[in-house]
């Protein structure tokens, strides 16, 4: 029962890795809440090896939620080997997955649940599925989830699959917490230049066109295939899969392409450069996030209101009034404002 659970990150951290779901839940409550307890939980998190990603994108109406379904049958299996069939020494005993849902506009909570998408998963104890609310971020992906990612995996669980909301460009923003990101599209989705202005091209790892068994799929697969051909891509040139997700066609194919990419990923060494990259990109975002909040403390302050009038009556310009503010920030709290 959640009421006996113990309220301290390290304990709850103790009790996840012991397999209590419980627990586990508790402590992504306190990733997505913020503030110290964030903090206390992204700190015992960093200690322990991450899990291995897979993010899926797209635009909505792609068939994402049931291809990850597909994908977790897929992965209980093990790691595709070369040649597709399972890595003697390749099993994922437990797989946990993030649905980065849209937020409902009164609690703020994610709109359309967990359970609902991935009802063959729903009650299987080795899989874990949880949604997280995007909470208005533009990009369809919470700001909570590298952190969440970690979470999974210190507490046990060495596959996490993300699937985002998807909206348009901002899809992008998936690379931020996947080792291997897969974009999915549909027959009739659109030409190159549509692809190109949504970021595609930079972020997929793997294509996969969902819903194959409609017309038009080998126009899609031309259309990708000349994007690829302008594209400076490197070592690795993202396959094209086709899949009919509800009918279970292709997905078998799709889970030995991305087996492929961690395989390269770890034998060149980029998996490690990846990720370091990415915890470079998170300190700034990190950095960007607590100066925002200072920024927004200097809005409280006396000098404030002052350096608001005098700009009000062109006395001071932007940029003086923000040398002002931060110069007195500097030099500590206004007068009076001890004891506050």
């Amino acid at each position: 029962m959640s009421g006996s659970l113990p309220k301290d990150p390290e304990s709850l951290l103790g009790a996840a890795r012991t397999g209590s779901r419980a627990a586990l839940a508790r402590l992504l409550s306190m990733v997505e809440g913020g503030g110290r307890p964030l903090r206390q939980v992204a700190g015992l998190a960093y200690r322990s090896p991450p899990p291995y990603t897979v993010g899926l994108t797209g635009a909505p109406g792609a068939g994402k939620s049931t291809l990850t379904d597909r994908l977790i049958t897929e992965a209980r299996a093990g790691w595709a080997g070369p040649d597709g069939s399972p890595e003697p020494d390749g099993a994922v005993d437990q797989v946990a997955v993030l649905a980065i849902d849209p937020s409902s506009p009164r609690s703020g909570g994610a709109l359309l649940g967990d359970r609902v998408r991935m009802a063959d998963h729903a009650t299987d104890p080795s899989v874990y599925i949880r949604s997280m609310a995007t909470r208005g971020h533009l990009g369809g992906l919470s700001l909570a989830v590298p952190d969440a990612v970690r979470v999974l995996g210190a507490a046990g669980l060495p596959l996490v699959l993300v699937e985002t909301v998807g909206v348009g460009q901002m899809e992008v923003d998936v690379a931020s917490a996947a080792d291997t990101t897969v974009v999915v599209v549909t027959p009739g989705w659109g030409d190159a230049m549509q692809a190109n202005k949504a970021g595609l091209l930079e972020v997929a790892d793997i294509f996969v066109i969902n819903k194959a068994d409609r017309p038009g799929v080998a126009d899609s697969r031309r259309d990708l295939l000349e994007m690829l051909e302008l594209s400076a891509r490197g070592d690795w040139r993202p396959p094209i899969v086709a899949t009919s997700a509800d009918r279970g066609q292709g997905v078998a194919e799709l889970w030995a392409e991305v087996a492929g990419h961690r395989r390269h990923l770890v034998e060149s060494g980029a998996l490690a450069a990846r990720r370091s990259a990415r915890l470079v990109d998170e300190l700034r975002r990190v950095l960007t996030a607590r100066l925002a909040a200072e920024i927004e403390d200097l809005g409280g302050r006396p000098d404030f209101a002052e350096a608001a009038r005098e700009l009000a009556e062109h006395r001071l310009d932007p940029y003086e009034a923000a040398d002002r503010l931060l110069d007195a920030r500097r030099a500590g709290p206004p007068p009076g404002a001890a004891g506050n």
